[in-house]
This record gives structure tokens, C-alpha cells and sequence, in this order.
């Protein structure tokens, strides 16, 4: 009677399971959840306000951009030719370009006084294209124009593409549309057309999708929209 006693003690224990880690471990609070109730109007002033600190331009970058697409646009009107629209697409690939310059020094066989077919050759150029979203196919027949400006002085910047070689591009009628970005001494031109294998057109839905800021403020002000109904 006592061995079936012990059996029957065994048996109505509890089985026993191997522990992974420590045993005495407090369990993990589970992350709070997110819900309509925790975006409040001044949540919503809040993020609004930091989210256009974040998205303040380089003024000084911008401005000497701008200032030498419209110089070169003058420069087209006095020869009867349509002035460049802006591409954000070559403008993203001419800013790419321009940071891979950026610790090259000025020189006199840089940028606009380079001898045609001794450039240097970039190893990582599709890498460039990718990362705004663009391929060889689509952007073949652009022109890329670095230049080298101690400064980007204004008047010396604009001199180095409608003073020199790049006159040959800049007077061609069949591109219609620039780009335009700059990192320390160096700035960048590049020139797009109409044609498919010239418009720096970004592939499938990536020229959105390449925007994350854009996407986030959609989202963002979708809900506080709808929160504060």
C-alpha cells in the first residue's frame, strides 16, 4: 500500500519543464500600445514644430544653387534657348556627386578646365544612381558639369560653366532640365532631356518612395487630422 501511495503522489505532481535563462527573471512589460487617444493638439504642435526645424534647407548651399540655375537660365535667354526647369531627380544624383568631391582639391585641371576624356572615373557611379533611385538607362544622354570654386563665389561660379567647355552643353537646345547641388568647394550641374534615356525619371514608384520625410508628414497629419475630428 505505501509503494501505490508514493506512485499515486508522483503522479499527481506537477511535471517539471527545463527553464531557458534565469528563473527568477521579472517578465518583460509588454510595449505600450499605440492609440488615437495619445495624439493630442499640442503633441500634434509639437512634432509639427520639430519636423519643419528638421526640414530647414542649408540656406547658403541653397541659395548658391539657385543663384547658378538662374544665371545659366539667363544665359539661355540671351541665345533665344528655353530656360532649364528643376529635376529633383538630377538635382539629387548632382548632390551625390558633389559629396564624393568634396575633399578633392581645386585645381587647374579640375572641373570645367578638365581635358575631355581624362576625367576620373567614379567606381562607385551606379552606386550614385541607385541611391536616387536611377539607372544608366534613364540617364545616358544628361550631362554632368562638376566645378571647383574656392568659396562658390557667385560671379566665379557662374563664370565656370557659361565661360568655358561646358558652353558646349549649355547651348544645346535638347536638354530641358537641371539639377543642382554643392558640398564645400565643389558644385554640380547636371543637365537632363525629355527623352527616356534622358530624363533621370525615377524607376517604378521610388521617386515617392525615395521621399520618407514626405510619406511620415502624410501619416502624421492624416492622424491628427482625423483625432482632432
Amino acid at each position: 500500500m505505501s509503494a501505490q501511495r508514493e506512485l499515486n503522489k508522483r503522479s499527481e505532481a506537477p511535471m517539471n519543464y527545463p527553464v531557458i535563462g534565469n528563473q527568477h527573471s521579472t517578465p518583460a512589460a509588454a510595449p505600450p500600445r499605440f492609440s488615437l487617444a495619445m495624439v493630442t493638439p499640442k503633441r500634434c504642435l509639437l512634432l509639427l514644430s520639430i519636423i519643419l526645424f528638421i526640414n530647414q534647407p542649408k540656406s547658403a548651399a541653397a541659395d548658391e544653387e539657385v543663384n547658378l540655375l538662374q544665371g545659366i537660365n539667363k544665359y539661355r535667354a540671351s541665345l533665344y534657348l528655353t530656360v532649364l526647369s528643376e529635376n529633383d531627380n538630377a538635382a539629387c544624383f548632382a548632390q551625390e556627386l558633389a559629396d564624393q568631391f568634396k575633399d578633392l582639391p581645386c585645381t587647374n585641371s579640375t572641373g570645367p578646365n578638365t581635358v575631355p576624356g581624362t576625367e576620373d572615373q567614379l567606381s562607385n557611379y551606379p552606386d550614385l544612381l541607385s541611391h536616387c533611385h536611377l539607372n544608366i538607362s534613364n540617364t545616358r544622354d544628361g550631362a554632368i558639369m562638376p566645378a571647383c570654386v574656392p568659396n562658390l563665389v557667385p560671379g566665379l561660379v557662374l563664370a565656370n560653366f557659361t565661360e568655358s567647355q561646358y558652353t558646349l552643353y549649355l547651348n544645346d537646345s535638347k536638354y530641358t532640365a537641371a539639377g543642382v547641388g554643392s558640398d564645400g568647394n565643389w558644385i554640380v550641374v547636371v543637365l537632363s532631356t525629355n527623352s527616356s534615356t534622358g530624363s533621370f525619371e525615377a524607376y517604378n514608384l521610388a521617386s515617392f518612395i525615395s521621399k520618407p520625410g514626405l510619406l511620415f508628414h502624410l501619416l502624421f497629419f492624416s492622424v491628427c487630422l482625423f483625432s482632432l475630428l
